[in-house]
């Protein structure tokens, strides 16, 4: 498996598929990763030379945030949020959607397990 930036990248896919395994390059970003490398995008990436990975990696490197980086600045952008108690910091805080998505049906993604609350039962006189 070729590696990129301490990252494995999937061996029988073409370039720009195997390079969107990347946290933070998309499809769109690795085909223009690609143009800008002059890397063929119907190529496989176990067809790669060392040459081709390494000017993939330094053109990732000096142009964009990716991996473990990235990770860190959303972390540290959410932790912000919450921290100035804006209405994103407080719906990430509560495990709920920030994008204005309904709760009262869906988003069970974001919120977990549906958790039963047992109904009151009406006292007959």
């Amino acid at each position: 498996m070729p590696r990129i930036l301490g990252v494995d990248i999937p061996n029988n896919k073409k370039v720009p598929y195997s390079l969107a395994a990347l946290f933070g390059i998309g499809l769109h970003r690795a085909v223009h990763v690609c143009a800008e490398t002059g890397i063929d995008v119907h190529r496989r990436a176990y067809q790669l030379t060392e040459e081709e990975l390494g000017a993939i990696a330094t053109y990732i490197e000096s142009n964009y945030v990716i991996e473990g980086n990235l990770r860190r600045e959303i972390q540290a952008n959410v932790a912000r949020f919450k921290e100035i108690g804006c209405y994103r910091g407080y719906r990430h805080a509560r495990s709920l959607p920030c994008r204005g998505q309904r709760t009262r049906t869906n988003s069970r993604t974001r919120k977990g397990k549906k958790k039963t609350v047992a109904n009151k039962k009406i006292l007959r006189k």
